[in-house]
């Protein structure tokens, strides 16, 4: 055996593929705070209407509207707090605009009655606002604070602006009389008649909203307009 001592080989280990590192699941889409209040209210408007506003519970809001329901209670206190942000949030735009037709100088006032109709069988009649409503006229009388919020955001307002429209009507004289002025309650009389009417007669006898509603532009005149049948 020669003196050189024979090299063992050195067998170079294999080099191991790090192992790969677990995909982070991915974090839910981040909903900003107004976006996941308008879908409480989208999700209490439905609730509502369905069960009343005795019997609508806020578990059920919630579920609707894919929130836990603590995080109902960061956005509206109680059920009374969230009804109330209901009706301002699908009202106020409505007010807004009554409140510019009834502001224009140019306008005449049977012209700005009529925007007003149409306005109202657009954006209520053809609309979820239709069912909110019939729910207060349906429970007003049980829920007294309910009855006085709706009076004081919507009823108090829209029949300051009946009326400011009824009187300048009635001293242009394109009113048959001053009734309307006294009674503004007559302007809208066939309104409140169209959401009843479309929640319990529909079906069995559908109503010609707006004939209805030229007819008695037709009434508060006095006169019929050049044309009509």
């Amino acid at each position: 055996m020669s003196s050189a001592k024979k090299r063992k080989s050195v067998v170079a280990p294999k080099s191991r593929a790090a192992p790969r590192r677990a995909a982070k699941p991915s974090r839910p889409r981040r909903i900003e705070p107004e976006a996941r209040r308008q879908a409480i209210l989208k999700a209490a408007l439905e609730v509502f209407a369905a069960h009343g506003f005795e019997a609508a519970r806020l578990d059920d809001v919630a579920a609707r509207a894919g929130v836990a329901k603590g995080t109902l209670y960061l956005y509206f206190k109680h059920k009374e707090a969230l009804f109330e942000a209901l009706i301002r949030t699908s009202v106020s735009p409505i007010m807004e605009q009554l409140a510019k037709v009834a502001a224009a100088p140019d306008l005449p006032p049977l012209k700005a009655i009529e925007a007003f109709f149409a306005l109202f069988e657009k954006e209520v009649l053809g609309t979820e606002r239709k069912r909110l409503l019939r729910l207060i006229i349906a429970e007003g009388g049980r829920f007294p604070a309910i009855a006085e919020m709706y009076y004081r955001e919507v009823v108090a307002r829209g029949i300051g602006l009946m009326r400011t429209l009824a009187e300048r009507a009635a001293q242009q004289g394109v009113f048959a009389t001053s009734a309307a002025a006294r009674y503004p309650q007559l302007i809208v009389a066939p309104l409140i008649l169209a959401v009843i009417w479309d929640g319990l007669f529909a079906k069995i006898a559908p109503l010609d909203v707006g004939g209805l509603l030229r007819a008695h532009r037709d009434l508060l005149a006095g006169k019929p307009r050049k044309g009509a049948s």
